[in-house]
């Protein structure tokens, strides 16, 4: 599958990557309005403070419609690290490369940034995912029941040192 990566904002990924979020999160996990509206809101909250710096955001376009996302939050990451953020994959791009080719943009803007590390909130059960960050050398470093989904997980942090 031909797919190109670009980076920085574009109109419609606000939309988009919520969209993203809210149809897979409620047909395979139940998640609601809650889910999805805390995606619409933090995702733009993020782009409003949006520093090239110490942020990046990538998307995956097939034939021009975004197809997958992922996003880095440098706020606070000389200190606490880099977070992860809204990395999804349209389940049609499942297996195809693109989930690679966003997390080797993400990793990669993290070491040329100098960041201590980076880490990612996700939960049980999201084994494609989870194996990927773990491809990427992220290790697991807790697991707690949390709601933070808006429905009751086992959450899980991920990290991965780059110093």
């Amino acid at each position: 599958m031909d797919s190109d990566i670009v980076s920085g904002y574009r109109p419609g990924v606000v939309g988009r990557i919520t969209e993203m979020h809210g149809t897979y999160y409620s047909r395979h996990w139940g998640f609601g309005l809650f889910f999805e509206s805390r995606v619409a809101v933090e995702l733009s909250e993020f782009l409003n403070r949006f520093d090239e710096s110490h942020d990046g955001i990538w998307v995956a376009a097939v034939n021009g419609k975004t197809v997958g996302s992922i996003v880095i939050d440098g706020k606070g990451a000389d200190r606490e690290g880099a977070r992860l953020r809204w990395f999804i994959i349209e389940p049609a791009c499942h297996g195809t490369g693109i989930g690679n080719r966003l997390m080797e943009k993400a990793v990669g803007f993290c070491r040329k940034a100098g960041f201590p590390s980076v880490h990612l909130s996700t939960f049980v059960g999201l084994d494609a995912a989870r194996h990927l960050y773990e491809k990427w050398g992220f290790t697991l470093q807790g697991e707690h029941e949390g709601d933070q989904w808006g429905s009751v997980v086992l959450e899980q942090i991920f990290r991965l040192d780059l110093r």
